[in-house]
């Protein structure tokens, strides 16, 4: 036996004896020593790094009209087109937003699919979720799609317990639907459903070396989608699998030969770690992040897909032609058009994001808004920095409260000395007056403005 052999990725010798083989099971492995039900989960470490290794070329996929629509009430025909040419715009001439998945099984969701088709859009690519079953295959088929996600759940926690099968009895079964694709010359897209709970050695490299042998002797790409269903991934450094996500994006890369254009994240935020564990997937060796847009997903939700657009910016040096401030046309659309209500506080998109509220703080802005703007929200977003109303805002600070507010687009030129801004800062003086001590809510502020409004109409 050869002692070592080139590895024709790596260029390096190693020992053909690390080889990691399918172990069958009579008993599921849960990892009860990181995942104890009755007790938080635990986060091990045992030192071990793996290298940096961004690809040349990292992208983002879209699952707002799939993960997103588990966790809301389903979009209209017509909403799914408008959001879809939004994301089209977004994306840009690289197109950075590189795929959007849709549903297959309802006539509404089939209508959306044929109507963004229509459009004749290169990006975002339109691709499609199925389960492993011949019945959800036919869907695909019919529809004419070039590619689909494939669900298969990888840790036992679903192979034992929701399948009721063994490790090489779910193989089986989902390899016989991934080879259906691949003769119809459709590329599947493999969901590893729950890889932070999977067994990474002994399961999801020998499944996923033996996917791209199959894919070697087909000449059709087999696609990883690596998700954190539950979002116990971690992205520190010297932690230990299955909750690594540096150590499964090395595993996945180095060990099962998948090429990094061929693996994707997918992240959940029940431990608040999704934008992170994401940024860390692409730092390590997967080209696409899976988001849904605002974070809308399952439970907790997805990455928010606006997030990764700043983080590819700052990753990259650039925004490679995304145009951001659709970012905020889709945050008014879904608020005024869907009611999908917002947090106000969420970054990028929530109504106060860019608002500054403490008193010193507004001070500084009116003198300079770069010492406390992020960047240059009303470039890269439309979204003008703003200031809250309080006893200091004075005259000028409440005419910028105004002429920055997306409600009074009509007042945007308005001056301090206004009779608008006199009687505003009379009422103000006499809230402070009287003991107030919090800042001017907007919805005092608008209501008092529209009534204003009216009356001096």
């Amino acid at each position: 036996m050869k002692m070592f052999e080139m590895n024709k990725r790596t260029n390096l010798l190693e020992s053909p004896e690390i080889r990691y083989q399918l172990e069958e099971r009579e008993t599921p492995n849960m990892f009860r020593e990181f995942y104890p039900y009755d007790e938080i989960p635990k986060i091990a470490f045992n030192s071990l790094r793996v290298p940096m290794d961004m690809p040349e070329e990292i992208f983002i996929t879209d699952t707002t009209f799939r993960d997103g629509q588990q966790s809301r009430a389903p979009y209209t025909t017509e909403q799914i087109v408008e959001i879809y040419k939004m994301l089209h715009r977004l994306s840009g001439p690289k197109g950075i937003v590189r795929q959007s998945e849709f549903f297959l099984y309802s006539q509404k969701d089939r209508e959306a699919v044929y109507k963004c088709m229509e459009l004749g859009y290169e990006f975002p690519h339109i691709t499609s979720w199925i389960r492993a079953s011949e019945k959800d295959f036919e869907l695909v088929k019919q529809i004419g799609i070039k590619e689909t996600g494939i669900l298969v759940s990888c840790s036992d926690y679903h192979i034992f317990h929701k399948l009721h099968m063994k490790r090489s009895e779910a193989i089986a079964h989902y390899t016989k639907v991934i080879k259906q694709c691949i003769e119809r010359g459709i590329v599947p897209r493999c969901h590893f459903e729950d890889i932070t709970r999977a067994d990474i050695y002994n399961f999801v490299v020998p499944f996923a070396a033996e996917l791209k042998k199959l894919s070697d002797e087909a000449g059709i790409p087999i696609k990883i989608r690596a998700c954190d269903t539950m979002g116990y991934g971690v992205s520190y450094p010297g932690a230990m699998i299955p909750r690594s996500v540096p150590g499964i994006m090395y595993a996945l890369h180095h060990y099962a030969g998948m090429p990094n254009e061929w693996i994707e994240w997918h992240g959940h935020n029940d431990f608040y770690r999704a934008v992170s564990n994401s940024t860390a997937a692409w730092l390590y060796g997967c080209s696409g992040v899976n988001c849904s847009l605002f974070g809308i997903g399952e439970r907790t939700g997805n990455t928010p897909l606006e997030a990764m657009i700043f983080e590819y910016a700052q990753l990259r040096g650039t925004l490679d032609g995304m145009d951001t401030t659709v970012i905020t046309e889709l945050a008014e659309y879904f608020e005024n058009v869907i009611g999908e209500k917002i947090p106000e506080r969420t970054p990028f998109v929530g109504r106060n994001f860019n608002v500054t509220r403490a008193g010193i703080h507004a001070d500084g802005l009116l003198k300079n808004e770069e010492i406390y703007n992020i960047f240059d929200t009303d470039k890269f977003l439309n979204r003008p920095v703003r200031v809250s109303v309080s006893n200091t805002s004075g005259l000028a600070g409440i005419a910028h409260w105004i002429s920055t507010s997306p409600k009074f687009k009509e007042l945007k030129d308005i001056d301090k000395n206004d009779p608008l801004c006199i009687q505003i800062k009379e009422w103000v003086d006499k809230e402070y007056e009287d003991g107030r001590t919090t800042v001017m809510s907007d919805e005092e502020l608008e209501h008092f403005i529209s009534s204003y409004l009216t009356t001096n109409q």
